[in-house]
Formats: C-alpha cells, structure tokens, sequence
C-alpha cells in the first residue's frame, strides 16, 4: 500500500490554500499494527496475557537464573556499560589516533576494525588490495603494524576490542600477543576481546576466506588458546548482528546465532575442555534495530534462552556460564543517506533500547555512515549520544525497568518460541553446519532479504525520507566526509614490500615450517603463529600456510602461490 503524506499544503487555480487534503494527516493513526519481525500486536496488554508465568522460573531477578532481567544484580548502578565507538580508518597510525580521539573525549573501551583486505586474508601488496587498503578499516599485515596500532596504550589497564572476524582473527590475536609480550606484560593479565567468528563472515561477503572446516578449527584455536592462557580475555564475540543485517527477523537473530554459537561449543568440548572452563567468556555482538520494544524483548528472550542452553544442554553449573553477555552495535542496515540528520535520532532509539535491555557494551553508529566512513564530528556524535543516555536520562537507575510490562513480558515469550521454532528447524537438518554447507541458510536469508525490501517497496514498511516524507535529495553531508589519503595507503603497500625485503629470511622460514607442521598434526596454530609473527611473518602468509595444510589455495583470490614451497 502506498503511503506518502503530502508535506505541505497545495493550493487551488485562484491561489487559494486548499488544506481539505493537508489535514487529513491530523487524522492519521498507524497503518499497521504489527512489529518489525511481523508480529501481530494487541492494542493493550492486560494480566491475563500472563496468567501462566511462574517470577521465579520464568523471569527472576537480575543477577539470578535464568537472568531474563539482566546479568547483575543491580546492573548499572554497578557500572555504567562499556562506551565504544569502532574505528578503524587508513594506516595504523590513523587508527591510533582516532582511536585516542575518541577515548579523550570519554569513550570507555577502543574498538579497532579491520578492513576489507585484512579480513580477506591479504596483505596491502596483493594486486587485489591495492586499491582498498584502508577504506573500509585498518589492514595489520605484520607485528610493526601492531605496534603503531597499539602505540603507548596501556594494554593491560585499557580494555581493547579488536574487530576481525574472519579467520584472519588468528593472526590478529597472535600479533596482539607478540606486541604485548614485547612490551612485558604478561599475557594472562590483558583485558579485552576479539570477535573471532569466521564461520558468519562468509555471509558478509568473505567465502573464499573463512570455508566452515577452518573457520571452526582457526576459530576454535584462538577460543582454546585464550581459555588456557588469557583467563580475563573475551575470546569471541558470536555476530549476531551481521546475521540481523542480511534482512531477517529478530528471532531469527537468536536462533541463527545460537545455532552457529553451539558450533564452537561443540568444537571445545571435542578438544577436552569442560564447559565451565571457557563458558563464562562467550559473548555475543547483537543488532539494535528501529522497533524499540521488540529489540528490549529479543535481548530478554535471549538472555534466558542462553542460560537454559547452558544449564540444560550442557550441564553448566556455573551461574557464570550461563550468562548472556553481550554487546550492541546499532543498526547499520536501518540508516539511509536521505535526511541524514534523522540517522542520530534512529541511532538515540536504538542504544535506548540496548541500555534498557541491559547490554554490557555499546557501539552506535555515525550518523554519517551511509555516505562514508565515520568523521571525527560523526564519532563524536555517537559517542554524545551513549553519555546523554548515561548521565542524563535516568534510564540507568533501575534495573530492568520494563520488566513486568504485561507487554514486554509476552513480547519476550513469544520471541523466545519463535527463536526456539528456528533453533528446532536447524537441528532437524542435521544442525548448524549442515544448515550451512547445504546452503540452506543462504536460502533463508535471501528470501528474508527479498521480503523486507518488497514492505518497504509496498509502503508496509514507513522508512521517513525514503517512502514518506520525502524532500529534494541532500547534496552535502552536514557535517562534512571522511576521505583516506591516498599517501597513507601507498606507504602500507611500501612498507611491507619493504619488511618482507629486509627481514630474515632464515628464521622467517623455520618459523613457517613449524607453524605448517603443527596445523598438519592437527595441533593449536596460535603459539606457532606468534613465533612466526616475531620473525616477521605477514597476515597473508600466516593464514595462507594453514589454508594449504587444509586443501585450500594459499591465496583465497588465487592470484599468488606461496613463497614457502
């Protein structure tokens, strides 16, 4: 149904106003009485939509099984959640000083994303990454690139989340390690996290780079390395939120997290560790989305659904295990480059219902991210809109405030069923991996995709400045757009021809050789790839040796063979 309601008032052949049109919008009500997931909802909730809740099994308190209401007891008057803005933009050295940008001016943990080519597996000379290096992130293709990265942070007071998603997340934790051992900190002491789940990258477009068998097994080498000798280190950070950005629902969300969740599960258990030896380190990157109640639901439901997991499925005794941490990136998906001042306003909503969910850590978007990367004036912004909600709001002093909301507490039930719906689907095809090496999951998420486009299409879906309320199309960006220097990208490019020139070449190959040898035995790659990031080794050959160890082509594009034969 199309919906577009005039804007302003039109006037007749005598010039007079004719508001008879205009004036309808004074009547206007919602066309639709549904979520954003497509749930059918009732025009008031009552007691009855709860005569079956039992507080204590059900629901409980924060701090307390199953943890529907959050995971501490008295949740932000503890802590306030974590403060991040992800940055990741031209060298390394621009990172670190956006980065250092945003914490001076009170963001609470950095967060440093990879680009395209780094994610790839390539390093800044491969034909194929010379006209992206740092467009889309930051591209660490060796230990000194770490380093400037790092700079003089104090790694074991600041806590760092490092954004590399693919199997390229092993290197980056063994550069991380390398750098900090250099330094002299003692690894076990370091704070901080690394996403870490190449097995959903390769729905964000990276395939060729992260195929399931060593998504799991690079994947699972970093988890069971961190377990046994990073205790206060997050060790993957389940994306569920790039699942949400392929167009599906919000149950779907969970279900299909959950389901890939439990691939790594099932990999640790395999390998010897007990649940309660790396549980109580799992976490979860969750989407915020544009519909406010069902995004607080999803993350209730979620919270509940994981510690019932835990306990039931994998016999977790410690309560610790079976809490759902997680972090919040607002939905990327969900801003438009029309009007793009209306983005903060999508953007304050959606960490609004993050922080009324009880998230731990938080991400918003810049508003400016539809047209570029991130300005220092857009990140700014963001970060304004975290510390508004922390200091100035109120929402903060209590915990769960919605909790016992007739509404909020059906949302919550129904999302979990349709979640566990999905889950039972999945499992009947013989599980996640299955689900995925069939293509089935592709399917689904193409037909989810196909079907929000045809509502926005349709008027279904009211997207303001897209579909109603439009206006003449922006020619500039308020606040102005980011560009990468051109020289900063061709200096990466020169300096790793030059490092692989000048390095030694003896130790780089006998650091290589053990680092094919203990992935050919089946053994954890991380110590060797630290070993060969100290001799030097890049991204690209760290990840390209193991590829061959599994029958895949050293370079994922094709183009080089390895320098090591």
């Amino acid at each position: 149904m199309s919906h577009e309601p005039v804007s302003k008032p039109t006037t007749d052949r005598s010039g007079e106003m004719n508001w008879d049109h205009y004036l309808k919008s004074y009547y206007e009500k919602p066309q639709s009485g549904r979520t954003w997931s497509g749930y059918e909802l009732k025009e008031i909730y009552t007691p009855q939509d709860r005569v079956a809740e039992n507080y204590t099994s059900d629901v409980g308190d924060a701090g307390e099984f199953p943890f529907t209401r959050g995971i501490h007891r008295n949740m932000f008057r503890g802590r306030f959640w974590t403060r991040r803005e992800v940055v990741g933009i031209g060298s390394p050295a621009d990172t670190h000083e956006r980065a250092a940008f945003c914490f001076e001016h009170g963001g609470t943990g950095l967060n440093t994303i990879a680009d395209v080519t780094y994610e790839m597996g390539l390093d800044p000379d491969h034909p194929w990454a010379w006209q992206e290096v740092g467009l889309t992130g930051v591209n660490i293709s060796s230990m000194k690139d770490m380093e400037i990265l790092v700079g003089d942070i104090p790694l074991d007071k600041v806590s760092w989340s490092l954004i590399t998603a693919s199997t390229a997340a092993a290197p980056t934790m063994a550069q991380y390690v390398a750098v900090a051992e250099q330094k002299g900190y003692d690894i076990a002491g370091l704070r901080g996290s690394v996403q870490n789940d190449p097995i959903h990258f390769r729905y964000c477009g990276f395939r060729p780079a992260c195929p399931l068998d060593l998504s799991i097994k690079l994947g699972c080498d970093v988890m069971e390395f961190c377990t046994r000798n990073m205790p206060k280190w997050y060790y993957t950070t389940v994306n569920m939120y790039d699942l949400r950005e392929q167009g599906i629902t919000a149950p779907q969300e969970v279900g299909f997290g959950f389901g890939i969740a439990m691939c790594y599960i099932d990999e640790l258990i395999r390998r010897g560790l007990a649940i309660d030896e790396f549980a109580p380190r799992f976490t979860f990157y969750v989407s915020c989305h544009v519909d406010f109640f069902e995004e607080i639901a999803k993350i209730r439901a979620a919270r509940r659904m994981w510690a019932r997991l835990m306990k039931e499925k994998y016999g977790a005794r410690d309560p610790r295990s079976m809490q759902f941490r997680f972090a919040v990136h607002t939905a990327g998906c969900s801003l438009i480059p029309q009007q793009p001042l209306n983005n903060i306003v999508r953007i304050a909503y959606q960490a609004m219902s993050a922080v009324l969910g009880g998230v731990q850590s938080l991400h918003c978007c810049s508003y400016d991210e539809p047209m570029c990367l991130p300005t220092e004036k857009g990140h700014l912004q963001a970060l304004r809109i975290q510390q508004i909600l922390a200091y100035e709001t109120g929402v903060t002093n209590v915990a769960d405030p919605l909790g016992g909301s007739y509404f909020i507490e059906s949302l919550t039930d129904k999302i979990e069923a349709e979640a566990r719906e999905v889950m039972h689907e999945v499992e009947t095809l013989g599980g996640m991996e299955e689900a995925i090496n069939s293509e089935w999951l592709d399917r689904r998420f193409e037909t989810e995709a196909v079907k929000r486009q045809k509502e926005v299409d349709n008027g279904e879906k009211l997207v303001v400045g897209v579909n109603i309320f439009t206006s003449e199309p922006e020619t500039v960006t308020p606040l102005g757009v980011q560009r990468i220097s051109e020289q900063s990208a061709q200096k990466q490019i020169q300096d790793v021809i030059e490092l692989k020139r000048t390095r030694d070449q003896g130790r780089l190959h006998e650091a290589i050789k053990r680092l094919r040898d203990d992935a050919s035995q089946g053994g954890n790659t991380i110590p060797a790839m630290i070993r060969a990031t100290k001799a030097h080794a890049t991204t690209a050959e760290l990840l390209g040796t193991v590829r061959e160890v599994y029958g895949y082509q050293y370079d994922p594009m094709g183009i080089i063979e390895s320098p090591f034969k």
